[in-house]
């Protein structure tokens, strides 16, 4: 027998595909609709307090800081946002979609490409006796049969089908990435919020431990007073209950503080009562940055996650338009076989031996019963819907930064005349205790005066607590806590 080289055996084939292929590329098109980037329309935001709450800190449009809790300047929030990044399981499932994604995109990719595979098969075999074969003359003693080969399939993208998939697929990678920095500004905000929160319960408690202090100082004068004839029961009760109203309050404080250290412990993924030690003593609620920048209009749409994911998700439905399009028009791929088979083993190396079998496959869709039809109208419907999408959540990122600038000048003008009232409450109150120890006023001068510097107190503290947490609301509506120019991975 003469054996040739297997580049001789593989030349028909490769000639083929070479072929066709060529013709492949000549001939190429997309069919579908191809993506328009859309037009926010925030560059005519304004990035300004109203001219009512004129007055407030100075708004700088310097670009927004990535680490924009920094500006609060206090050491142990920056270490539990940088926790947060690493410990957070919300944000390792979000990571571990974009894998998913990612991995999807290689499956649809791989629709581009020669499909190539490898077989080889062995069989002991003998038919009937009494068959049919064996009426024929056909041997009916037992016998090897080895099969050895290569398969190759692939399917020309005349039409953009699978590149229009493969674009779809990275438009959803991108969603998805998106969708991991908008959870991630969520989350600095709520990391930030849940430590201001905290700050300011302990404020509270603080509060109301002086104002129990007061109150038992009151309730000693009264009891004195009492027992020398000068004061009567109205007065004491009333002092018993203002402190019982006091020490109720500092349980419900507690009990208040206890949950928002545990509400943090969970966004950093530990375990209760895990930050207590951290936590218990109270510190100072952080003081406000004396400039706030806010950046410019322009780039608040590449600034917000959530603006980027609604887009990368019109472009995904924009291109699913195209692979239904696709559906309509004949698919035509390349099938080739190569090998050898013989009943002996050592003859699978004889050209003899040798098989191939080549061409092309064509699929034309003729009748399916309207099924092309409404899915391309699905995909064009979920497309249209895509595009409400990105316009709503557009028009809801420019109401949230609106309302979270006049919210944080409307805090400071509050906190302002908070100040202002508790100075005042203050004073009266020592004016009216003196009057009390010296005979010239009554008792309910006092508990009234004590009631309404409790009440200033706890507001002017509310006051500085919700400044922060506008400042807060303030930096998530604007996009801050992921970095922009940095890559997503």
């Amino acid at each position: 027998m003469t054996s040739r080289p297997v580049t001789q055996i593989l030349l028909p084939v490769r000639n083929i595909f070479g072929v066709l292929a060529c013709i492949s590329a000549l001939t190429a098109c997309t069919v579908g609709p191809d993506y328009l980037r859309p037009d926010s329309g925030l560059q005519e935001a304004v990035l300004l307090p109203r001219p009512e709450y004129s007055g407030s800190s100075p708004i700088s449009h310097t670009e927004v800081p990535a680490l924009w809790w920094s500006l609060f300047n206090d050491p142990l929030l920056m270490e539990f946002e940088s926790r947060a990044l690493l410990s957070n399981l919300d944000l390792q499932i979000a990571t571990n979609r974009i894998e998913q994604s990612r991995a999807q995109l290689g499956i649809t990719g791989a629709d581009l490409l020669p499909s190539i595979s490898a077989s080889a098969s062995y069989a002991r075999e003998a038919i009937s006796q009494h068959g049919y074969f064996a009426a024929l003359g056909a041997p009916t003693t037992p016998n090897n049969f080895w099969q050895i080969g290569f398969d190759a399939t692939w399917e020309l993208d005349l039409w953009g089908r699978a590149r229009r998939a493969n674009e779809g697929a990275a438009a959803t990678l991108e969603a998805t990435t998106y969708e991991r920095e908008a959870f991630r500004v969520t989350l600095a905000a709520e990391i930030a919020r849940c430590y201001l929160q905290i700050r300011g319960t302990q404020a509270q408690l603080d509060i109301a431990n002086q104002n129990r202090t007061i109150a038992e100082r009151t309730l000693d004068l009264v009891e004195s007073r009492q027992r020398n004839g000068i004061a009567t029961r109205f007065e004491t009760s009333s002092a018993r209950a203002q402190l019982a109203t006091i020490n109720a309050a500092i349980s419900e404080q507690t009990q208040r503080r206890n949950a928002l250290m545990n509400a943090l412990a969970l966004l950093l993924g530990e375990k209760p009562r895990a930050l207590d030690a951290q936590l218990r003593q109270a510190m100072p609620i952080p003081s406000l940055p004396s400039e706030v920048p806010v950046g410019i209009p322009s780039e608040l749409a590449r600034r917000r996650p959530d603006i980027l994911r609604a887009e990368a998700q019109l472009h995904a439905a924009t291109a699913s338009i195209g692979v239904a399009k696709a559906d309509f028009y004949p698919r035509i791929g390349l099938r080739g076989r190569i090998g050898a088979e013989a009943f002996e083993s050592g003859d699978l190396s004889s050209w003899d031996s040798r098989l191939f079998s080549v061409g092309p496959t064509v699929y034309l869709p003729i009748f399916q019963g309207g099924r092309l039809t409404q899915r391309l109208a699905l995909t064009e419907a979920r497309q249209k819907a895509a595009a409400l999408a990105f316009r709503q959540t557009v028009l809801l990122a420019w109401h949230e930064v609106d309302n979270a600038l006049d919210a944080w000048a409307a805090q400071q003008r509050e906190h302002e005349e908070l100040l202002l009232a508790y100075e005042q409450n203050k004073q009266a109150l020592q004016v009216a205790e003196r009057a009390y120890q010296e005979g010239a006023g009554d008792y309910l001068g006092v508990l009234t005066t004590q009631r309404n510097l409790l009440s200033s107190q706890t507001n002017l503290n509310t006051s500085a607590t919700n400044a922060t947490l506008t400042l807060v609301n303030l930096y998530k509506a604007l996009g801050g806590g992921w970095n922009v120019t940095g890559e997503t991975k």
